[in-house]
């Protein structure tokens, strides 16, 4: 319970349902570990998160607990977080932050408080397959809220023991739902941040986390059509089709279309130089199928807005459980494929799997 109006009416639901619930709020950070002030912070998990939660658990007749999963979160999550962007790719922390923690630790936790199931706010649907014995992730009805995107990561395990209530409501359901319910967090907002980073500043966060970083990696290249044409601030401070902010003025307009970590290089093109149709994922995580060795054409979404495109998606090496590499080769050419961001490959409305990308070939 994120203490926002999706997990509480999750639970109002299964309250409803005849469930015996048990309501647990995660904390993943200190504030003395992340900089930044718990004044600014919106995300979910805050402190004002966790006493809504406290007042809906309260008012539904189930107990409430927070769980400090901070120095797990702070192994997996934080520590990942840092390493992409000191590799030059732009992470997704939610993703391993869904398989490591809100599943993996917390089904671990939750079998020692005698719990069948873990349930979520998230829109999205989870069932068994009985001819393929394997459960699978697909779209909930909610298209515009769908987070079907951010779960590729979970494990067959994880998902066996999952449950979604709000999958058949959209998200004005919901929140009609918690008014019915007399539910504190009806007219709650959304939090769009990452939770350790309160104020929504990567850069700040990162100079935090690590001093010398700034004088380390100021002063590199900027490099367009093979020439140096001015430097920047550090590589970590950019990302894939960063438009403002490069430091470099030109007549036309210019993007990042490359971030050399090794020898502190961005490399700049237009708007075409940001199109590419193939790309090379890590982590493979399999969902729908148990491998994808011969190939299958599915639709790629490469970040949570993108609608998705259709490619030829091949399993390289690995088990497809969150090990080994996978290639998918668009038949169109797609803008700004960023290193450190999901992959995730559909069939119809189910996930079929997903990857880390790590590198995009021409």
């Amino acid at each position: 319970m994120s203490g926002g109006v999706d997990s509480s009416v999750a639970a109002a639901l299964l309250v409803e349902q005849g469930y015996n619930v048990i309501g647990i709020t995660i904390k993943t950070f200190n504030y003395d570990d992340v900089g930044g002030s718990p004044d600014n912070d919106k995300s979910c998990c805050s402190l004002d998160g966790i006493n809504d939660a406290r007042m809906v658990a309260a008012k539904l007749g189930f107990p409430h607990y927070v769980l400090d999963f901070s120095e797990v979160f702070g192994r997996e999550v934080i520590d990942d977080f840092v390493n992409e962007y000191l590799h030059g790719k732009t992470p997704n922390p939610c993703v391993i932050c869904n398989r490591k923690i809100k599943w993996e630790e917390m089904i671990r936790k939750s079998v020692k408080l005698g719990a069948d199931f873990i349930a979520t706010g998230h829109y999205a649907r989870v069932r068994k397959d009985e001819a393929t014995n394997r459960y699978i992730v697909s779209r909930g009805k909610d298209v515009q809220k769908d987070q079907s995107y951010a779960l590729w990561g979970l494990t067959q395990e994880s998902l066996s023991r999952t449950l979604f209530p709000l999958a058949d409501l959209t998200k004005a359901e919901t929140r009609s739902l918690a008014e019915k319910c007399g539910l504190k967090t009806a007219a709650k907002g959304e939090s769009y941040e990452i939770c350790f980073i309160t104020d929504d500043n990567y850069e700040r966060f990162l100079k935090f986390k690590l001093p010398e970083l700034e004088k380390s990696v100021a002063g590199g290249d900027v490099v367009m059509d093979g020439k140096v044409i001015g430097t920047h601030r550090g590589f970590p401070f950019y990302t894939i089709g960063q438009r403002k902010g490069i430091g470099v003025a030109l007549p036309e307009p210019v993007y990042v279309t490359g971030i050399n970590y090794k020898d502190n290089v961005i490399t700049v093109g237009r708007e075409k130089d940001l199109r590419t149709t193939t790309l090379i994922g890590r982590k493979l995580n399999l969902i729908k199928y148990g491998n994808l060795k011969d190939g299958k054409r599915l639709s790629v979404k490469i970040r949570y807005k993108d609608s998705g495109d259709a490619a030829l998606v091949t399993q390289l090496d690995g088990d497809g459980k969150g090990e080994g590499h996978v290639k998918a080769e668009f038949e169109e050419p797609k803008r700004a494929i960023t290193p450190g961001q999901s992959a995730v490959f559909y069939e119809g409305n189910d996930v079929v799997g997903g990857a880390i990308i790590d590198s995009v070939e021409e």
